[in-house]
């Protein structure tokens, strides 16, 4: 249930996240989802691909500062009031969503909803009790 993504810490200058997806296409490791948030000085690009170590590996090789962390990939009814239901059973239960990126697949009447928790088995627990289907990694990691 449990899925690894890294996080690239990055210079906020000019074509360094050029360079992050350039390494990661010559080792042939496909990126499913991303977030970059930035700040004046540095970004954090977070990623799910479809190699995680293999990617750590070549990124670190090539000078980059890389992190692996555990998060979750929830199924969203891609509708109105969708995510609102899924936050409102973390809320009754009084979990922290630390941060989230969402990314819709073509053709479906669902989103993936990517989440950090301050409590992840605790998020996994409530989520499934509320009926929520949180996706292997082999299917996000496959899409």
């Amino acid at each position: 249930m449990k899925l690894e993504q890294i996080s690239i810490f990055l210079e906020n200058k000019s074509g360094r996240l050029a360079e992050v997806t350039r390494i990661l296409a010559e080792a042939g490791i496909n990126i499913r989802a991303l977030s970059l948030a930035d700040t004046a000085d540095f970004g954090i690009l977070r990623l799910i691909v479809n190699d995680t170590d293999r990617a750590k590996e070549v990124l670190k090789k090539n000078g980059f500062t890389v992190g692996k962390t555990e998060v979750l990939g929830v199924e969203v009814p891609d509708r109105p009031g969708g995510l609102a239901g899924i936050l409102e059973i973390l809320a009754r239960e009084d979990i922290n969503v630390e941060y989230m990126y969402a990314f819709v697949q073509k053709s479906a009447d669902s989103a993936i909803i990517i989440f950090r928790f301050d409590e992840l088995d605790r998020a996994i627990e409530a989520l499934t009790r509320g009926g929520v289907r949180i996706l292997k990694g082999e299917e996000i990691y496959s899409l």
